[in-house]
């Protein structure tokens, strides 16, 4: 799971097994995200205004949870939802922007051995995982100056 920001720098990841929800991991996710205003001295936030998701995010136990913590979620709804719907036109138009987490996952699968899972133990794949997130940052910092 990876977290950036509105520019497709990663802030987070976790690495997980294929078998548990996302929805379950986020808030690991979540607690490795430090962010930092710009201009702004002091530690940096460990929460940002709003988060946005795909479909499998669709729980209102998650919305509350993130609510309390004062996240917004953006998610789609699944077409299966009972309650009625939570979103408006406003965060509508916000989901428009989920292309850039799109994309750096993209950029992160241009590395063979992260999208191709060569390495047997979870040490080795997370720290190869890391390395890619460095290197899409770096990036995004030299093409910055």
């Amino acid at each position: 799971m990876l977290v950036t920001d509105g520019k497709g720098t990663p802030l987070a990841e976790h690495i997980e097994s294929a078998s548990p929800a996302e929805v379950t991991l986020l808030e690991r996710t979540l607690s490795k995200v430090a962010v930092s205003c710009a201009g702004r001295p002091g530690r940096p936030r460990c929460r940002m205004p709003r988060l946005l998701a795909d479909a499998g995010y669709d729980s209102d136990p998650l919305r509350e949870r993130l609510r309390r913590l004062g996240i917004e979620l953006i998610a789609p709804h699944r077409s299966n939802r009972v309650k009625p719907p939570t979103l408006d036109g406003r965060t509508r138009r916000r989901l428009k922007r989920r292309w850039v987490i799109e994309r750096t996952n993209a950029w992160l699968q241009t590395f063979r051995r992260i999208l191709t899972r060569f390495d047997h133990t979870d040490v080795s794949y997370a720290a190869f995982v890391h390395l890619g997130c460095a290197l899409l940052t770096l990036n995004r910092l030299l093409k910055g100056l």
